[in-house]
């Protein structure tokens, strides 16, 4: 299997980088150089391009592994178990079972406190999300410092990829926690409370980086794997998209012309059947503008793409024949909310309608039940032409995660023109979305006409076409059907038919553990 140069798989030879970078963090306001030279650090680590690609191996890597020896060992963070303290898998959580898109029945700590929003600042899983994304800050602020003055072009973009990187994740801590601590490279390791941004403050900042990075990342497509300019454009999108929440100020046509620079680079397509996206050769969409590598040989996790197929499955299905992995662990199903969005929920009609049914039902009358609620096949580990990858491990995963893709595109574009946005036609959204729902019908069956085009069915056609992916908390937030009454779902609020919710909980509190040990902190309302 050809993914590119791989830099997740690059990671297993990158450990040292990581004791390099806390070694430095540890030194404080000490000139690592008066040391001696047996003492790692990013002035003696970094030497070779080779060294630079190893060390950014280990940034792209942070969303995926926990540490240097998968599946479990030499942890990155220490006290954070290694399965659920996967940057993706906690961010699936955050994302996920917040929403109507999925429950879970496991007795695992407080994790169904996420379906019923009644978490709390001690939350664990809540601390795992915060801590990934601000150790993914930490290595990116290191490796930008020391790749910040080197002439190699290639450095340059691995400089650059580094930037988007950290831009990410603090677009995952502003939609997450909104006025998370901030650090950048001009903050040196050393003994001080890193000081707090407001959620405005940032969203300026990721901008600033973005379109900073542009001319300096690869054009698109250039690498399968990497952040190239299209998916800096599409995190710009996203960032604009959800300005009157993060800012408070509309800019839906900034979000338009991002997206139009995507559209018009020519290098992505829509996939021919949806499918493609999902499974164990998704790699070869051409839709896929950045996906986060799994490898079930070489990025051995019980988080990610591992967690999702593995939890997905169980009891009566085939999984190594239908979904190429053994010992699924079962446990994450769907609520009757979402499974309705579906005029036909076999599937023949609408393909994008993936439910698992046998001996489960509807209805979710105990959430700790697994047979509660119906099962998503959404995601497996077998190729679109229904075979094992090559070399294929029975339980890590060949999958990718699609982070951004082609069709989310076109929806934030349809979205982002009905909103008021310039630039864009309503025309030309009803043709994007009439594309992908041909591709969901096979026919222009399921085509909508302009007055069906409005604000209701898009979000309804986002949660058809993009459900597990990630992006159903923020999407509800924004439309303001996440908390209060005017959206229930199943055990929303700890009631069987839903009940609302405070407006408060469209953010997560800042961890109780940060809390007690940075006293310029100051919580998120509510908590």
């Amino acid at each position: 299997m050809n993914k590119g140069i791989s830099m997740i798989r690059l990671i297993c030879k990158t450990g040292f980088f990581t004791l390099a970078l806390l070694m430095t963090a540890c030194l404080g306001d000490l000139d690592p150089k008066d040391l001696g030279p047996n003492v790692l650090n990013a002035s003696n680590v970094y030497r070779t391009k080779e060294d630079f690609k190893r060390g950014l191996a280990k940034l792209y890597a942070s969303f995926v592994l926990s540490g240097q020896q998968g599946p479990v060992g030499q942890n990155d963070i220490a006290g954070i178990d290694e399965g659920f303290g996967v940057y993706l898998r906690a961010y699936w959580y955050c994302q996920e079972l917040t929403t109507d898109e999925a429950v879970i029945s496991w007795n695992d700590q407080t994790i169904k406190d996420f379906h019923w929003h009644t978490w709390t600042p001690s939350d664990v899983f809540i601390s795992a999300m915060y801590a990934r994304i601000m150790y993914t800050v930490a290595i990116a602020n290191e490796f930008i410092r020391a790749s910040a003055n080197n002439t190699d072009p290639d450095i340059q973009k691995f400089h650059a990829e580094a930037r988007f990187i950290r831009a990410l994740a603090y677009y995952h801590a502003i939609d997450l926690f909104g006025n998370p601590p901030f650090v950048t490279e001009a903050d040196r390791p050393g003994s001080y409370f890193p000081r707090q941004i407001s959620r405005s403050d940032l969203f300026d900042y990721i901008e600033s980086e973005l379109i900073d990075i542009e001319d300096d990342l690869g054009n698109p497509k250039f690498e399968y794997g990497r952040a190239d300019k299209a998916a800096a454009w599409m995190l710009q999108a996203k960032l604009y998209l959800n300005a009157e929440v993060y800012k408070g100020t509309p800019k839906y046509t900034e979000c338009i012309t991002a997206l139009n620079k995507i559209f018009t680079s020519g290098a992505y397509t829509l996939a021919s059947n949806y499918r493609h996206n999902f499974v164990a050769d998704n790699h070869n969409s051409p839709e896929i503008i950045l996906a986060f590598n799994h490898d079930g040989q070489r990025t051995q996790t019980y988080g990610g793409m591992v967690f999702i197929i593995h939890a997905s499955i169980g009891g009566s299905m085939n999984s190594m024949a239908t979904f190429g992995v053994q010992n699924p662990w079962a446990g994450i199903r769907t609520t009757k909310q979402f499974v309705n969005k579906f005029s036909d929920i076999s599937g023949s009609t609408d393909t994008r309608a993936l439910f698992h049914t046998d001996g489960q039902s509807l209805e979710i009358n105990d959430i700790g039940v697994f047979t509660d609620g119906y099962a998503i096949t959404k995601f497996r580990n077998r190729t679109l032409a229904d075979n094992l990858p090559p070399n294929p491990h029975p339980d890590f995963v060949d999958t990718d995660y699609p982070m951004f893709r082609l069709a989310d595109a076109y929806l934030m574009y349809a979205e982002a023109v009905l909103r008021g946005g310039t630039g864009g036609s309503l025309s030309q959204a009803l043709t994007y979305v009439n594309q992908i729902r041909q591709r969901a019908y096979g026919d222009t069956s399921g085509n909508i006409t302009p007055a069906m085009l409005n604000l209701d069915f898009i979000l309804d056609e986002r949660a058809r076409e993009l459900y597990w992916e990630g992006h159903r908390r923020t999407d509800l937030i924004r439309f303001g059907k996440f908390t209060g009454g005017s959206y229930l779902w199943a055990w929303k609020g700890n009631v069987k038919e839903g009940t609302s919710t405070p407006a408060f909980r469209d953010l997560f509190p800042i961890p109780a553990a940060d809390m007690a040990a940075n006293p310029t902190l100051t919580q998120n309302p509510g908590y």
